[in-house]
């Protein structure tokens, strides 16, 4: 049965070879024939430009995704909150179709809401500011006219901030809001949801205006990682190995 197949939160990096290798095992043997890759988000662990594609890793990583969309799989990226610099030039090196944040398609007969799920984190205000930020021209022209090294060193720093704040974080705060899910499949008028970002693999089921309405959260890759299965009779979450 024809199936499309959803990934995020892979945090690839040099640091975490054994993450890299489940990846490009489930490239090879998951990926060939479906319906389509979709990528929701936080492929790399840190992205400082497409000028970055030279680098061993991030080539090898290019050019598994250049052979999956050669062999007939479409793939689909999205901008997760570490990899937002993701551009056209990745996209094309790869043979990959650029999503906007969110995207609504029909998937197998079921209209479905795809995001990474960082815009629904609404009660970290702090997270939410920094977002605009960083997603703005002001911000990033700049950034992007610095050399590669200095990238590197500014996304290392900014990565380290970001943990040591987490934990000064209530857990709750930056889980998705209810009512922030429950206003996005209202206004894309879907019935699923499919999203990562808050790394808490579940199924769960919600009320939206009286209609039976579905989440899906996708898994993150730190330890362990998994997929979506979605095809015409439903949605699956499929575990991966430990590694």
């Amino acid at each position: 049965m024809e199936r499309s197949l959803f990934i995020s939160d892979l945090h690839l990096t040099s640091e975490r070879p054994a993450a890299n290798e489940a990846f490009f095992e489930f490239l090879e043997r998951e990926a060939p024939g479906a319906a389509g890759l979709y990528i929701l988000g936080d492929l790399f662990e840190f992205w400082v430009g497409d000028d970055d594609l030279a680098d061993p890793l991030n080539a090898i990583v290019a050019g598994f995704l250049a052979n999956t969309a050669k062999a007939g799989t479409p793939v689909y990226l999205m901008h997760g909150n570490r990899d937002f610099l993701i551009a056209e030039a990745f996209s094309r090196a790869v043979g990959a179709t650029l999503l906007s944040d969110p995207t609504a398609l029909d998937l197998f007969g079921t209209r479905t809401l795809l995001m990474h799920g960082d815009t629904l984190c609404t009660d970290d205000d702090a997270y939410q500011e920094w977002r605009k930020v960083c997603r703005s021209e002001a911000w990033q022209q700049p950034f992007l006219a610095e050399p590669l090294d200095a990238r590197r060193n500014r996304m290392l720093e900014l990565r380290a901030k970001s943990e040591q704040d987490k934990k000064a974080k209530p857990p709750t705060i930056m889980d998705v809001n209810d009512q922030a899910v429950r206003e996005a499949l209202r206004s894309h008028q879907c019935a699923r949801l499919i999203h990562g970002h808050t790394h808490r693999p579940a199924h769960h089921t919600i009320d939206v205006d009286g209609r039976a309405c579905e989440r899906w959260v996708l898994h993150d890759w730190y330890t362990g990682g998994g997929y979506l299965a979605v095809d015409a009779a439903g949605a699956k979450l499929i575990n991966l190995p430990r590694f």
